[in-house]
């Protein structure tokens, strides 16, 4: 089912075709941009509340600069829905996150107008003044270069030194803070306390209002704008110092706030900014979910990427199954989370701005006191939890895998050089599905194997999952210690079984066997299962070994596996250079053993968005893959026939 755009948005295939229009036609295209996303995603899916938030600030933007010649850069890119049909992509934005489809982010290889990838957030600061910078030393004076980004994004250190070092640059840089008081969840801190203040500061908004007098009459004074902006700038500045204007301080020029709805405004605005040369912040407030009813007036995280929905009553689809189905891990570890803190008053949860997405708020809600969400912020959040392991404090620190990325110096400088006992719980491990590769969660086994005083765990189910984390918060005066599990629905309905300690370093047998030993890691193993069922209907039959651990290695039950098979297969949902199956060779190789292995896993590519069933598949880690890596390797060696 194709969506059929509004007959001014139809016509629009590039911002060349967008700046035909008259200024008197941008609010109907922007009511029917809207329209175009929620229809689109109301039917198939995707990202919603931040991109009808921007749809005026996005006309805006692409109607004044000449992009892409002037660098445009969307902070996370949950935002850039609107920006992408602009640009040439609106016929098939129905893809939009799936298999083969388009990205759910801007992409460099996707489109000249996604001048930077994104998908994790604080980035656009830095990256719009690197290519503003680039644009000063080749003497483009006149180039434009404009980050967007979310008051959620700058609560990231990332972010605070973008703008720390923009300030003395002198370049040609315009960032936008969209601010609407929101990430994904809502924002905390201080920041979102200054941000309120400076929108009803009276004091404040006298100047500003000073301020856009003077920009409205900017067209009068041509040539001499600039030297008047300076001049009404100087005569307010101390006066902007005093109400402790962040930006101010930081050596970039401030306007706003402005409402950034109002689609005729900002354009007069942005036209008048871009005669004003140096770095300089544009504030706008926005809403999340603008101009649908029941995303303005809803829980602002359900509607930040609802699924489908009924675009009429709002209602979201949810899906019926016959049998009882299991839960997600990441709900599993939010209640388990809760039910060892009542018994162990020394844990503790922190979350970098993820707590409905990794179910700490469940224990946020039920122990406010000992559950903390610290802001976009994941270096701060792992040596913070350092700092809480230090005091005998029991730190549980969740971050999702390709987040925890972001804080590997913090892991290794400020956790495992002093052996400190933090728990870190690796959301999303493995393939994250439509979100894609800025999101996969492919690397933690490797880099956080290679790390001395790391213990490094992944449960195949949720009862592995409790025990695991009840492992954890046993007494231990040293090491780090790392669960991984992936996005969705585990295996095991009844899942609530009393908690058994596991011996770390430990792995398991799921089934004996005679052809060859089957090695996997984590929730993987569960597609194991199956295709040893189908095997052994084939007459193969291949035992099955749950490691559980990639360090330390249960070295007792690989010398078993080794001493038995000579044909090895290793399994993971994580990158092959460096992973589990890495690990399994550097133990063949230093104990002199001979045998014949192979490593299935995520291969040393980067791999596309889609469901995670689909990813699998592409890699041949299936349970379809399983068959055929084990047929393959068999077959010279017994005289069975595959049907």
């Amino acid at each position: 089912m194709l969506i059929t755009p509004g007959k001014l948005l139809a016509k629009i295939n590039s911002p060349d075709d967008l700046k035909k229009l008259d200024e008197v036609q941008l609010v109907q295209l922007c009511e029917e941009l809207r329209n175009f996303i929620i229809d689109n995603v109301s039917v198939y899916g995707g990202h919603f509340g931040a991109s009808l938030g921007v749809v005026e600030l996005t006309v805006a933007l692409h109607y004044v600069f000449n992009t892409p010649t002037d660098q445009l850069v969307w902070d996370v890119g949950h935002q850039a829905y609107g920006h992408k049909i602009l640009t040439g992509r609106k016929e098939n934005f129905h893809t939009n996150r799936t298999y083969k489809g388009i990205s759910g982010f801007p992409k460099r290889n996707e489109s000249e107008y996604d001048t930077f990838g994104v998908g994790h957030s604080s980035t656009s600061v830095s990256a719009a003044l690197g290519m503003a910078m680039a644009s000063k030393y080749l003497g483009l004076e006149d180039k434009q270069h404009i980050a967007v980004i979310g008051d959620g994004a700058l609560t990231g250190g990332m972010a605070f030194e973008g703008l720390n070092h923009a300030g003395v640059s002198n370049t040609n840089l315009l960032i936008i803070l969209n601010d609407n008081c929101m990430s994904i969840d809502p924002n905390v801190g201080a920041l979102k306390d200054y941000l309120t203040d400076i929108t009803t500061s009276k004091t404040y908004n006298r100047l500003k209002d000073d301020v856009w007098n003077l920009l409205g009459k900017l067209s009068h004074f041509g040539k001499n704008a600039q030297e008047i902006v300076s001049k009404v700038e100087n005569g307010i500045k101390s006066t902007l110092l005093s109400q402790s204007n962040l930006f101010e301080s930081l050596n970039l020029r401030y306007f706003g706030p402005v409402d950034g709805h109002d689609v005729d405004h900002m354009v007069a605005v942005l036209r008048d900014l871009k005669q004003i040369k140096g770095p300089k912040i544009l504030h706008c407030i926005t809403v999340k979910g603008k101009g649908y009813g029941p995303a303005e007036k809803g829980n602002a995280t359900t509607w930040h990427a609802p699924g489908t929905f009924d675009k009429i009553s709002g209602e979201i689809h949810k899906k019926v199954y016959d049998a009882p189905q299991a839960p997600k891990y990441q709900d599993v570890f939010g209640h388990t989370l809760v039910e060892l803190a009542k018994q162990n008053d020394k844990i503790m949860g922190i979350t970098p701005a993820m707590p409905s997405g990794s179910s700490m708020n469940i224990m946020m809600k039920e122990m406010p006191d000992r559950a903390l969400d610290v802001g976009i912020a994941e270096q701060h959040a792992v040596t913070f939890s350092a700092g809480l392991a230090t005091q005998g404090i029991i730190p549980f620190c969740n971050i999702y895998s390709s987040f925890m990325q972001r804080a590997y110096d913090q892991v290794i400088h400020d956790v495992c050089i002093q052996n400190l006992p933090v728990n870190f719980c690796l959301d999303r491990a493995g393939f994250a599905g439509a979100d894609g590769p800025t999101h996969h969660g492919a690397y933690d086994i490797a880099y956080m194997r290679c790390i001395p005083n790391m213990i490094v765990s992944a449960p195949m189910n949720e009862q592995e999952l409790r025990n695991l984390m009840f492992t954890a918060q046993l007494p231990r005066k040293e090491k780090a210690f790392s669960i991984r599990y992936p996005r969705g629905q585990g295996v095991m309905p009844s899942w609530k079984t009393p908690f058994e300690e596991i011996e770390i370093g430990k792995g398991r047998k799921i089934k004996d066997g005679e052809h060859l030993a089957i090695l996997t890691f984590g929730h993987i193993g569960n597609y194991a299962i199956e295709a040893c069922e189908q095997l052994t209907r084939k007459g193969i039959n291949p035992a099955h070994f749950d490691l559980r651990f990639a360090k330390p290695l249960d070295e007792e039950m690989l010398h078993e596996v080794f001493t038995n098979y000579k044909k090895v297969i290793t399994i993971e949902d994580g990158c092959i250079q460096g992973g589990i199956g890495s690990a399994v060779l550097e133990f063949m190789a230093d104990h002199n053993y001979q045998a014949e292995v192979k490593r299935l896993g995520i291969p040393d590519q980067i791999v596309e968005h889609g469901e995670q069933i689909e990813l699998h598949q592409e890699c041949e880690f299936d349970v379809e893959g399983i068959i055929h890596a084990s047929e393959t390797m068999l077959i010279p060696a017994t005289s069975y026939k595959s049907k």
